[in-house]
């Protein structure tokens, strides 16, 4: 996720990243540009007079009014579900430092406050990966019994939380901690379940392919005729027209793609790894005190 300062204007309006749209888009504006220009020239020296074509302006204006609706809900749309992600991964933060702060109040050994800071921060970077391309076990502070036992499931986070369980079910029965404390905890255990759910979820659950289709198609269609409602209006000043309406359409779209799912790599996407970095640092802090 990109880090800037939105009181910046000057700064943002100038400054290009990957993600910028433009660098996206040049080849489609410069072939729109070109189009559009052509078009114009065929008005000038051919159609002077096109009747059909100066109608088509309104037409486009209603149709305009229509498609901005759409993107309005697109993006709504996307957002929300970024949104909701980011909320998940804040829950996380929260059950995280509260089941560490629970956990040091048991006044529990070094060794049982070692393996709880070492899973806590497991379960993080787990699930940043599990919602990428899959668990990658160099990143974990696990030993050879624990990868062996990880290994022969099929959901990686919810072995991790498994073993946090068998840890305090084995505390319990030792008498360290009473059954009052295992239900505390259990509650910001639930937590960390509850939350890969919720991520799986907008992961797993893209926007609906028939409505993400018509949308593409419907958008496509309006930038690539509008050419054909401006060029007797405004003559060879519709390029530049034309041209400005398809990157806001189109950019619009391409947002909206890109934050639906914000668990990846991409630039407008959360920041995971910063955030997975911070719990286990915060894990630490509070754990390594005991």
């Amino acid at each position: 996720m990109i880090s800037y300062n939105p009181k910046s204007w000057l700064a943002l309006i100038f400054h290009l990243t990957k993600s910028d749209t433009i660098s996206i888009l040049w080849r489609e504006l410069v072939f729109i540009f070109i189009f559009t220009m052509g078009l114009a020239l065929a008005e000038d020296f051919f159609f002077p007079k096109a009747v059909v074509l100066e109608k088509l302006f309104s037409i486009y204006s209603i149709l305009g009014f229509v498609i901005s609706l759409l993107l309005a809900f697109r993006t709504n749309t996307a957002y929300d579900r970024w949104w909701e992600g980011r909320k998940k991964w804040g829950e996380l933060v929260n059950d995280s430092r509260n089941l560490a702060v629970k956990l040091t109040s048991l006044d529990l050994s070094l060794e049982d406050n070692h393996f709880f800071g070492r899973h806590i921060g497991n379960f993080t970077l787990c699930i940043k990966e599990h919602l990428r391309e899959g668990t990658n076990y160099a990143l974990l502070d696990i030993t050879s019994e624990e990868r062996a036992f990880l290994e022969s499931l099929d959901h990686i986070p919810s072995g991790i939380v498994e073993l946090m369980y068998r840890r305090l079910n084995e505390l319990k029965k030792a008498g360290v901690i009473s059954e009052e404390d295992l239900l505390r905890l259990d509650r910001n255990l639930n937590g960390f379940l509850d939350c890969v759910g919720a991520c799986e979820r907008i992961k797993n659950t893209p926007i609906p392919y028939s409505y993400s289709m018509f949308f593409k198609k419907f958008i496509f269609s309006y930038v690539i005729t509008l050419p054909f409602a401006f060029v007797v209006n405004f003559g060879y000043w519709s390029a530049i027209i034309a041209t400005f309406i398809f990157y806001v359409f189109v950019s619009i779209e391409i947002l909206a793609e890109e934050i639906e799912d914000p668990f990846g790599n991409d630039d407008n996407d959360l920041p995971t790894d910063e955030m997975a970095q911070r719990i286990q640092g915060i894990v630490h802090t509070i754990l390594d005190k005991r």
